[in-house]
């Protein structure tokens, strides 16, 4: 397996996709972002006319923005997760619930508004891919000797694939990152939020079965191990966690206030931050789940000491 590693303009930096040679073609596995850059990687490391498939492992902009400019230079077939073509369809819903639940919040219409501007201001989503197919409905891919772990808290759709002796982990398994889980709602129901917290202790099972596999993560050089991961993750949780419990009760926009004092002022960082700070305060809300998930898989030990600082 090859990878292929792009600047981006995004605050997380590099990232990193993948190709492997398999029954005389080649599969990638996400596309990099829509900038010069990733159109030259590309074409200088991709052999796009032996382009069989593209499997997505979440469908932002720098793991999925190149998707058309592939399918324009290929014929590749590209494989999304279920809850992102979802989410490309339902678009204009998606967008008005997500204002009824930022106002829930305590933020008002005119943010909704200046976000989605800051959203096409970003390039938070370029064009949907033109074709594509459902990952789950993919069933050549294990004929191929590709299987995958839905493994959602990232965002709704986070897979990771599953080749020979490698994991291509997207954003979910990242090194010394605190990936910030995304407020979306729910696709599935499109009904409230989805609750990234929950998802993410029930996903802890399926990250620990990659425990001795080589890690391919989108961005950092290397993963040590699934272990180590999975602790920087938790106790950067706990450690940030510690900071909220003077203002639980507060409408979220006014935690943002007060830990910032106004000098957090785009709408797409202030975004960020509600999106991690609802998912810390679920954990404080059920701190049991994320203990449970933890102790089953052995590794509670290692932050039951700054666990036992909260609760």
């Amino acid at each position: 397996m090859q990878q292929h590693t792009v600047q981006t303009p995004y605050v997380v930096g590099d990232v990193h996709l993948y190709s492997a040679e398999i029954d005389g073609g080649l599969v990638l596995f996400d596309t990099g972002p829509p900038t010069p850059d990733g159109e030259a990687c590309l074409i200088n490391e991709v052999d796009l006319k032996r382009l069989k498939y593209v499997c997505i492992t979440h469908c932002h902009v720098d793991h999925y923005g190149l998707a058309n400019y592939i399918l324009q230079k290929s014929d590749a077939e590209i494989l999304i997760p279920r809850s992102d073509a979802v989410k490309f369809q339902r678009h204009p819903d998606r967008m008005k619930q997500m204002g009824e639940i930022l106002a829930g919040y305590g933020f008002g219409e005119g943010f909704a508004l200046q976000l989605r501007e800051s959203f096409e201001k970003n390039k938070v989503f370029p064009a949907n891919p033109e074709r594509f197919r459902i990952v789950e409905e993919a069933e050549e891919l294990s004929a191929l000797g590709i299987t995958y772990l839905p493994c959602p808290g990232h965002s709704q759709s986070d897979m990771v694939y599953l080749l020979e002796d490698s994991a291509i982990t997207g954003d979910i398994l990242l090194r010394n990152i605190f990936q910030a889980p995304l407020l979306d709602i729910n696709l599935e129901t499109f009904s409230g939020r989805f609750r990234n917290y929950d998802v993410y202790c029930n996903s802890i099972f399926n990250l620990v079965k990659l425990r001795g596999l080589q890690i391919r993560p989108g961005h950092r050089t290397s993963v040590n191990s699934v272990d180590d991961a999975l602790v920087f993750y938790v106790r950067t949780l706990l450690e940030r966690a510690v900071q909220l419990l003077p203002f639980r009760g507060e409408t979220v926009d006014r935690i943002i206030h007060q830990l910032f004092k106004g000098r957090l002022t785009d709408p797409f960082f202030v975004y960020l931050k509600v999106s991690e700070i609802v998912f810390m305060l679920d954990f404080l809300e059920n701190p049991t789940l994320l203990k449970a998930s933890l102790e089953q898989i052995g590794l509670f030990d290692q932050v039951c000491e700054l666990y036992e600082t909260i609760f």
